[in-house]
């Protein structure tokens, strides 16, 4: 029988029922294991170390840094916090930037999703606008009010950067290209981490996904949420081929 790929997705704490909680939303779930991988949620501790961190992700195909409510620690990245920014989840942060920089030294196929994009650059030394729609020139990119469907839909275009990751991914022009994504966050890069190449921005130029070309390993991050119905968004459908592709065993 065919073993389909094991991809660690990292868990948000939380109070569930009136007990602490390891826990992921069910659409990361579903959408790896729509594209057929077999998805393991990773549960967070402060107290980890690098032996138990490498032991843990020896055991994977790949990773997936999902989004979340909470924000990284602004103390993360040296900055101290905005009255916007109420929400924090100190072991998911600690587990995070551990497991960041041993993925990519063992070439493990990596994929970051909103929160996880804003830890993929703070792990690698960038920083972050904590509050996107209050910085002079940007837009609001947080989601509208509605159901989620109406939260979820396309709301604005990114531009495509020739030359990288999600142009190979999604199909390249000699002019770039552009897509429309979703838009549900507060948060977004400041500084860019020093070696990340910019795959994707927003109309305001925000930095909106992000890739390490001196990885030998698959290593995307975008702002947007692919994982929402993936299979009738043909950028969200790229990522996901082309994560599943990188997690097969070689």
């Amino acid at each position: 029988m065919h073993k389909r790929p094991l991809v660690g997705v990292i868990a948000c704490r939380r109070e569930v029922e009136g007990h602490p909680a390891h826990m992921v939303t069910d659409k990361y779930l579903s959408a790896l294991r729509a594209y057929g991988l077999e998805p393991v949620i990773l549960p967070v501790w402060r107290d980890s170390d690098a032996d138990a961190a490498n032991a843990l992700l020896d055991r994977l195909d790949g990773l997936m840094l999902t989004g979340s409510y909470t924000n990284v620690l602004p103390s993360r990245y040296q900055a101290a916090r905005a009255p916007e920014n109420t929400r924090d989840d100190l072991d998911r942060d600690h587990a995070a930037m551990l497991w960041v920089p041993l993925a990519l030294e063992r070439r493990l196929p990596l994929l970051g999703i909103c929160r996880g994009f804003q830890e993929f650059n703070v792990a690698l030394g960038g920083t972050l606008h904590q509050a996107v729609q209050r910085v002079p020139g940007l837009m609001d990119h947080r989601e509208p009010e509605g159901s989620k469907a109406q939260q979820y839909a396309p709301s604005h275009e990114v531009e495509i950067r020739p030359g990288g990751r999600l142009a190979s991914l999604y199909g390249e022009c000699q002019k770039g290209l552009k897509a429309r994504v979703n838009s549900l966050h507060q948060q977004g890069i400041d500084r860019l981490a020093e070696g990340l190449f910019v795959e994707a921005v927003a109309p305001d130029g925000l930095v909106e996904a992000v890739s390490l070309p001196e990885a030998p390993g698959f290593t995307l991050a975008v702002q947007w949420h692919p994982e929402w119905e993936p299979g009738n968004n043909a950028l969200y459908d790229a990522i996901f081929q082309g994560f599943a592709r990188a997690c097969q065993p070689q």
